[in-house]
């Protein structure tokens, strides 16, 4: 146990220090505006890799569990609780690490998830209840949609960035 802690430190360690960084433009000759996005493509998620491998670790620590509710295998879950302990890992990996480009550091103390430390875990949680007043509530509300059952999701506004974009490309 001690050593997957370490580990899971150590993650965390080199994954604040890639947040750090700027991000490489995802195609190498071509021309990037200061934020690292080629015209047309979504930024490169830099910190992928550390996610994929903090989540794998988790993810072998509840084996036999991924199916049972997430409030039933993790502590201090407070949205999204009745949702498979397996898929709501994944979920934080690609829904909100993927969508803001950013590692589970972010959010989270590494190692110690449970901890209420930083602001973006409860601010991530009101985001949650805020989509889900809009795709419940909203939307539907919404005469002439040409889709059945439209939804807006983390990506919908955030594209791969913190800071949720606010203006377009020239």
């Amino acid at each position: 146990m001690r050593f997957v802690l370490a580990s899971l430190m150590l993650l965390g360690a080199v994954s604040a220090s890639f947040a750090r960084h700027p991000r490489l433009s995802p195609v190498a000759a071509a021309p990037a505006d200061p934020h690292g996005v080629v015209q047309g493509q979504a930024p490169q998620d830099s910190v992928s890799r550390l996610r994929d491998s903090l989540m794998n670790v988790v993810l072998k620590q509840i084996a036999g569990k991924e199916n049972s509710p997430a409030d039933s295998v993790f502590l201090n879950i407070k949205t999204l609780g009745a949702m498979p302990a397996g898929r709501l890992l994944r979920i934080m990996n690609l829904g909100y690490g993927r969508s803001l480009g950013v590692g589970c550091g972010h959010c989270h103390v590494v190692g110690e998830w449970d901890k209420d430390d930083k602001p973006q875990k409860q601010i991530a949680r009101d985001m949650v209840a805020m989509l889900a007043r809009i795709n419940g509530e909203l939307l539907p509300q919404i005469k002439n949609l040409k889709s059945e059952r439209p939804i807006v999701n983390c990506t919908t506004c955030h594209r791969g960035q913190v800071k949720p974009g606010l203006d377009l490309p020239q």
